[in-house]
């Protein structure tokens, strides 16, 4: 579970005492006699959204839909195609290569410069011999506009012919180019800023330091011990039912994780935020435009076979999704949404991951 709360409006604020909501357990039906009251039907609103020439309108409302329930693991890449451009300036990757090159390798991350750049070149070399044969064919149609004796006119219609073939068949690869310049364009980091130190943690810079580490005057152990000796944690029975690294949480483990939740919620709501409920199931495209990449190798993101559909790793990826494609006046900022869900993601190679159970 996370709780993610994105700065950015007005909001409505509950009308219960959110400090009991993490004190003491309530039942079902003092919850239900809290929030009715709030809960006055609503008609569904329909908004327009503009982005350039494009237009979309979507109805707010909730809707379910049957998805297949096969979920593949990270990697998952068969067949797959681009479904969303993002806006790279692929110029600036081809005249700072070198900085570029060197920011990757100081991020240890995965892109290919050298790779982004063949693709460009290739693509832009080839997208002007679709233009060039576009001219030539734009020149015949003129040209068979005039006054032409029936040889010559069936000459043009043949090269015109001749030439959309050609065109269609470039497009055709030109297309599948631009299809894969992109999904490698997305795996080049952001530059990173120079006051970043480049290195290990040793090579970090110490801002601010609150508070002091505890001494403790026995052994200490650590959470796995203690939740296993408190019977908080049960892990046997979550690997037979999921797998390893997965576990139960018992008794007191359980109201403490709530008591968590509802403490940041009766934090927050009084500054102003809305707290929001988000869906587990996500478009990839919408996982694509919150910057990660839901297919390759080293992808963190489980995708639904069968479908669009990818498993949230995040709130904050539906989060960004509730106002995508639209333009926010500035009389409506700040927005403050508290976003509570699920997170799905492999967590590969993190450390200590064995004794985590993440």
């Amino acid at each position: 579970m996370a709780a993610a709360a994105v700065a950015g409006g007005s909001v409505h604020t509950l009308g219960v005492s959110t400090a009991l909501l993490y004190r003491l357990p309530l039942s079902s039906s003092t919850l239900l006699r809290a929030f009715t009251p709030l809960a006055t039907p609503r008609s569904t609103r329909k908004l327009e959204w503009r982005y350039g020439a494009a237009r979309c309108a979507a109805n707010v409302a909730v809707s379910t839909q049957d998805v297949a329930p096969a979920i593949s693991g990270a990697g998952a890449d068969e067949g797959l195609k681009q479904t969303w451009k993002a806006s790279i300036d692929f110029k600036f990757i081809r005249e700072n290569k070198e900085a570029i090159a060197t920011n990757i390798q100081n991020r240890k991350c995965g892109g290919d410069v050298e790779q982004v750049v063949q693709l460009y070149e290739q693509s832009v070399s080839l997208n002007q011999e679709v233009d060039k044969l576009r001219a030539e064919r734009n020149a015949i149609a003129n040209a068979m506009k005039g006054k032409l004796d029936a040889s010559r006119r069936e000459e043009l219609i043949e090269q015109g012919k001749q030439l959309k073939e050609q065109v269609s068949e470039l497009e055709v690869e030109l297309t599948m180019l631009q299809e894969k310049l992109q999904m490698e364009g997305q795996r080049i980091p952001n530059m990173t800023h120079p006051a970043v130190p480049i290195g290990s943690e040793d090579v970090a810079t110490l801002r601010k330091e609150v508070g002091s580490q505890r001494e403790f005057p026995f052994p200490v152990r650590d959470h796995v011990d203690l939740g296993l000796a408190l019977d908080l944690f049960d892990f046997e029975a979550a690997s037979e039912v999921s797998g390893t690294k997965f576990y139960y949480l018992k008794n007191e483990a359980v109201l403490l994780e709530m008591a968590l939740i509802n403490w940041t919620m009766s934090k927050l709501l009084p500054k102003g935020f809305t707290p929001l409920s988000t869906p587990d199931l996500i478009r990839s495209t919408v996982v694509e435009k919150c910057g990660f990449q839901p297919r390759g190798q080293n992808t963190q993101v489980y995708s639904v076979e069968g479908t669009d559909l990818c498993l949230a790793g995040t709130a904050e990826i539906p989060v960004g999704g509730m106002y995508m494609d639209s333009m926010l006046p500035e009389s409506a900022l700040p927005l403050k949404l508290l976003a509570y869900s699920h997170c799905f993601r492999t967590e590969a190679g993190a450390a200590g991951s064995a004794t985590r159970y993440c």
